[in-house]
């Protein structure tokens, strides 16, 4: 007995210390964004791995914040998080719920959605459909032709199918339509699986920077991340932000604007996280456990 108790104990302080060396490696680059980020130049430079800055500086921020190609590119990287996610979440429900029901055609159409999760027209058809449609240009090139997530669908579906059927013919033997069954019935018992489903949504929207790349000639319409792209890879910090940056005539260095900008972009989708955890887990299980 005090044997395995010993066992035991051991198997927990390695866990706990597996735990703790993994959560250190994951927090390490923010960690160094944010020193970097805050350093002087000359901090940046006198050391190989800055973990804490010694003469703090906000110059970076204040250059990125002073660039309006910086602060137009968050704020249509948000209106496309935001009215995407929404677009999303009603498309996926209501198709969702009308598959989860006996309606006629329901493998057909069920067919035509795993065939699609399984085989995409690819990247230059896609193209030609946006170009058709006329939404170069448009955000909404960046919301409608993924308005539907296959994956996303079945599993919603999955958790409409796992809501108990007496539910269902309660309101129909109170004289509800399917629309009000799927407002004042459905949609209340589905909170934590659009919850975590809109923060999937949310994620890609925001995360999003190939289709912007592909879609939007515009430089004004940029998302956040074709604009930490061309700071990032393509190298252009002044050429990008400077344009119209009434910072200073000497800006900072593109290594602390990098990684400000980096941070910035990050901050946002981090702090809505939070929010949305605790239905997280249990909405991806309700909607891939049958019972």
């Amino acid at each position: 007995m005090n044997q395995k108790s010993i066992a035991e104990r051991l198997f927990n302080s390695v866990n706990i210390g597996l735990l703790l060396l993994i959560s250190a490696l994951m927090l390490f680059p923010f960690l160094y964004l944010f020193s970097v980020s805050f350093s002087s130049y000359e901090d940046f430079l006198g050391s190989r791995l800055l973990l804490w800055p010694s003469n703090w500086t906000t110059d970076a921020y204040e250059y990125i914040w002073s660039s309006r190609t910086f602060r137009q590119a968050l704020w249509t990287t948000s209106l496309v998080t935001v009215l995407g996610t929404l677009v999303n979440l009603f498309f996926t429900s209501t198709m969702a719920y009308a598959l989860s029901r006996p309606i006629i055609g329901q493998r057909s159409v069920m067919f035509m959605v795993v065939f699609s999760l399984l085989f995409s027209a690819g990247m230059i058809p896609t193209y030609l459909v946006v170009q058709a449609t006329g939404l170069l240009d448009s955000i909404w090139s960046l919301i409608l032709p993924v308005a539907i997530a296959p994956f996303n669908l079945i599993v919603i579906r999955q958790f409409f199918l796992n809501i108990p059927g007496e539910m269902i013919e309660a309101g129909i033997v109170d004289g509800a339509n399917d629309l009000q069954i799927f407002y004042k019935i459905i949609l209340p018992l589905s909170k934590p699986a659009l919850a975590a489903f809109s923060l999937f949504y949310a994620v890609t929207h925001w995360n999003n920077y190939f289709a912007p790349i592909l879609y939007i000639n515009d430089s004004s319409k940029w998302t956040i991340q074709v604009v930490l792209r061309q700071i990032v890879v393509v190298g252009e910090t002044t050429g990008t932000l400077g344009g119209d940056n009434m910072f200073a005539a000497q800006p900072p260095p593109p290594e602390t604007i990098q990684m400000a900008a980096i941070l910035m972009a990050t901050l946002p989708i981090l702090i809505v996280y939070p929010f949305l955890q605790k239905h997280f887990a249990k909405g991806v299980m309700l909607g891939a456990v049958k019972g």
